[in-house]
């Protein structure tokens, strides 16, 4: 498989425990230029030892460490002479798995959710630097009740008298609070004091690097052969194709298939950006007609993801067979969460699979080991453009579930053009929203235009701001700004007569209508 290589690069390992921060720790590491791999608890010592990791962390976890089946590890994790960080059920483990005591909260003990002060050692490496008290984020009903030999507390809350401890002697630390959220004040420079000062790394991992290392790699794997890549215009494809066109120019094939639900605009910068700018071997496939005929009449949410999906693969793969004898790679623009996911058996992750036996390529994932906002970083060190770059996440059947219900055309582009309008009035805005876009819901309103009575599609917006996507927040838009999207979208779009703002937090609401 042509992939990146981290092999050259120093290691900390997060061990999963079940935590839901698993990967949010992970990020935070590599924000601090050091490679990091999620893995779990259940992997074999050998592995472990095989990775020769420069630190390991371990992460929360939803179970009591004392119980029977609490996730646990071999005690041979504490004999690595491996630096170790515990975070909350991290640091019970920790604990218990070395003779200290962990206890249920009481009167003398209290279980502690959400901000909590507390004071610190700042004699301790982990808080070297840092303000004495501060506010930190916990979530606890056990407490450890008694030190293992060697360890002191480093840090206490009113209820917690073990908030953080260090073993100075074996380099393990732990804090019974989540340095890893933005919650916790000087969170982020807790764990560069353990990965610089206690593992003693170096931060080697930058995107720079990694861009250099990867071309060269897929030139050594690929060779003379060629590859080809389903190029939807999102972030990962683009990014994949950026840099196999660096590696190994007309070498590449890239398909992007128009089905007809992409956003305004996006097609054509997709055209010029690779085959203009870029000289990409690039072949555009606008199947539109074939992709909305398939829709007619189709109501239920699923079944037009369904519908989209195989038909794309059927589209890519009437395209795979005209140069099938010329490839030997498929890309795709995996990426790490995905894999983890797809390990955590959460959700199979496949970007064009379902290809017949006799199209079966070697895979080519070059993104495979990086997150979201490190291809973004990758992107723009290739040269990509901002807009491409920091394009909103977009569902695979694009707007084809935000056009709810049975897909119309005069609907579809309806709704396309008050999209345009929201993402170009909240860019002009200047606001940092994590996404934002408009759905068009298969039902009329009442209305009134140039004194005749219309009867008409509402809009609704969509924003919201999140950090992991399983919850999310929705901000509060500048009246004006509102007032503005409304006045444009009615008078410039047909069919729209009523524009309505989504205040639904997730949860209870979904990011999407459907």
């Amino acid at each position: 498989m042509a992939e990146f290589s981290t092999s050259e690069h120093e290691l900390v390992l997060v061990i999963d425990f079940g935590g839901q921060y698993n990967q949010l720790i992970a990020r935070r590491v590599r924000e601090h230029n050091i490679y990091c791999e999620v893995i779990s608890y259940k992997t074999p010592i050998e592995q472990i030892k095989a990775k020769n990791p420069k630190g390991i962390i371990f992460t929360g976890g939803p179970r009591s460490v004392y119980l029977d089946d609490s996730p646990r590890m071999t005690k041979e994790i504490f004999e690595l002479g491996v630096p170790i960080f515990g975070i909350c059920y991290g640091a019970q483990f920790m604990v218990y798995g070395l003779g200290g005591t962990i206890g249920k909260a009481n009167e003398n003990a209290a279980a502690e959710f959400g901000r909590t002060e507390c004071e610190f050692d700042t004699e301790c490496a982990v808080f070297d630097g840092l303000k004495k008290n501060s506010v930190v984020w916990m979530s606890h009903n056990d407490y450890i009740e008694v030190l293992p030999d060697g360890f002191k507390a480093v840090g206490h809350s009113d209820k917690c008298p073990y908030a953080a401890i260090e073993n100075v002697e074996k380099g393990f630390y732990a804090t019974q609070f989540h340095p890893e959220v933005n919650h916790t004040e000087q969170g982020f420079d807790m764990l560069g004091n353990f990965l610089y000062k206690v593992c003693h790394c170096n931060g080697d991992w930058t995107m720079r690097n990694y861009a250099e290392e990867a071309i060269k790699q897929i030139r050594e794997k690929v060779g003379d052969g060629k590859v080809l890549l389903a190029l939807s215009g999102g972030v990962d494809s683009s990014v994949v194709a950026a840099l196999l066109i660096k590696a190994i120019g007309k070498q590449l094939i890239c398909v992007h298939v128009n089905h007809g639900l992409m956003r305004k605009g996006e097609s054509e910068q997709v055209i010029d950006v690779f085959k203009n700018q870029l000289d990409a071997n690039l072949v555009y496939v606008d199947a539109t007609d074939r992709f909305l005929g398939k829709l007619v009449d189709v109501e239920e949410p699923e079944t037009k993801r369904k519908i989209i999906g195989a038909e794309f693969i059927r589209v890519f793969e009437e395209e795979a067979r005209k140069v099938g004898n010329e490839v030997s790679f498929l890309a795709q623009g995996t990426i790490y969460p995905d894999i983890l996911e797809s390990q955590d058996g959460v959700k199979a992750h496949h970007n064009v699979g379902g290809l017949p036996d006799d199209l079966q390529f070697e895979l080519c994932e070059p993104v495979k080991l990086l997150y979201k906002d490190e291809v973004r970083v990758v992107g723009r060190e290739l040269g990509l453009p901002e807009n491409m770059v920091e394009r909103q996440p977009f569902p695979g059947p694009g707007l084809g579930v935000r056009c709810l219900g049975a897909i119309t055309r005069d609907r579809l582009e309806a709704l396309r053009e008050a999209d345009a309008i929201v993402r170009e009035e909240i860019d002009n805005a200047g606001l940092t929203i994590w996404q934002y876009f408009a759905v068009v819901p298969d039902f009329r309103a009442t209305g009134v235009r140039e004194g005749k009575r219309a009867y008409d599609w509402p809009c609704i917006i969509r924003c919201i701001n999140t950090v992991d996507v399983m919850t999310a927040e929705v901000p509060e838009l500048d009246w004006a700004l509102l007032k503005r999207i409304t006045a444009r979208i009615t008078a410039e779009v047909p069919g729209i007569c009523r524009v309505c703002y989504d205040l639904t937090p997730k949860p209870v609401g979904t990011v999407e209508w459907e």
